[in-house]
């Protein structure tokens, strides 16, 4: 409490005012002081996250733009540097179905149960009925038409000058049915000149969701493409041939983190982002390439999330200007690392490795 609130204080109980007043009195006080908060607004296509300052970080896309093919909206762009200038890209002209920060499962089944109770004693056991999708969008090894991640609601649930932390709840539909609930946890700060995201996903479906071997697929920031670019780790700039989709074992190699940067021929300005593994993810190899970081937890192998074991996910994303800030991020990464407890239920998930 100010001085200026204490001695109002002291006068009201002395006249024996409403202590309504006082509060009053003490919110105007707060807003004079500039203690602003980080702020969720609506738009046409979604919700819009700004810092107290009033810079765009990113916005959370609800609505399909007329540009994106993809049945899903469900997707941070623009995800912006605290410069404000748009480091994430959606809708790239060869890939127009790729979102911004998203989660998309390139290659799954999900295994229904057979009804058993109205066959002859001797059926088969374990049998299961079979729906196939993509909600990558991309549509080559499973349908992606009617396979939509449809959000339900996004709120603020807590916000201060110098944090923000959003909860974001999505259904995965077959054909109208839900398949898998997904719940977000979003925490944001900015810290040392860039803005950092910390993501954790909660996907738990509805019956055995099978992921198949793919080379790329599940979190992915697909960033600008214009300009010239280089990827990087804590060892420094990258050298390794681009991975192919066909092939799993050419993604690159696990790391705590990479980090793409681009010189954008727009304005000249250097930007980039870096995504930051845990290790209570999976298994991963890395699909680095047309402009994208993408950590792939099926570049080693199936995986199997059972109903009664969700799977969390975990991903820092550290967004900013200029160069690879290589001690920052090594830094951000090792308390990121140390990170145990998710916020949905105090314990990681468990996975099958097929």
């Amino acid at each position: 409490m100010t001085p200026y609130v204490r001695m109002l204080s002291a006068a009201l109980s002395t006249a024996g005012r409403s202590i309504f007043v006082l509060v009053t009195f003490v919110c105007i006080v707060n807003t004079c002081e500039g203690l602003a908060s980080y702020t969720l607004t609506p738009t046409t296509e979604g919700m819009q996250l700004k810092t107290p300052q009033g810079k765009i970080v990113f916005e959370y896309k609800t609505k399909i733009p007329a540009d994106l093919q993809s049945p899903s909206a469900a997707y941070f762009d623009p995800v912006n540097a605290p410069s404000g200038e748009r480091v994430s890209n959606a809708a790239p002209d060869d890939h127009p179905w790729h979102r911004g920060i998203f989660l998309g499962i390139l290659n799954s089944e999900f295994r229904t149960p057979v009804d058993t109770s109205k066959l002859p004693p001797n059926h088969l056991v374990g049998a299961f009925n079979v729906k196939r999708a993509d909600f990558w969008a991309w549509g080559l090894y499973a349908p992606r038409d009617n396979r939509i991640i449809k959000n339900r609601d996004i709120q603020l649930i807590n916000a201060d000058e110098k944090h923000a932390e959003l909860e974001i709840r999505n259904d995965w539909l077959v054909d109208g049915q839900k398949m898998v609930e997904e719940t977000d946890n979003v925490a944001v700060a900015e810290v040392d000149h860039v803005y950092v995201i910390d993501l954790t996903y909660r996907i738990a479906p509805v019956v055995d969701f099978v992921l198949s071997q793919t080379a790329f697929g599940g979190f992915a920031f697909q960033a600008q493409k214009y300009g010239d670019s280089y990827y990087s780790n804590a060892s420094g700039k990258v050298d390794l041939p681009g991975p192919h989709y066909s092939l799993p074992n050419s993604d690159w190699p696990s790391e705590p983190w990479y980090d793409y940067c681009i010189k954008l021929k727009s304005d000249g300005k250097l930007v980039g982002v870096a995504v930051l593994d845990h290790p209570m993810n999976p298994p991963t190899r890395w699909h680095n390439v047309l402009w994208m970081v993408n950590p792939c937890i099926t570049s080693f192998g199936p995986l199997t999330i059972h109903p009664s074991e969700p799977l969390i996910l975990r991903y820092r994303v550290v967004v900013h200007d200029g160069v690879t800030p290589t001690d920052l991020l090594q830094k951000l990464s090792v308390e990121w690392r140390g990170m145990k407890k998710d916020p949905f239920t105090g314990r990681q998930g468990k996975v099958e490795q097929n």
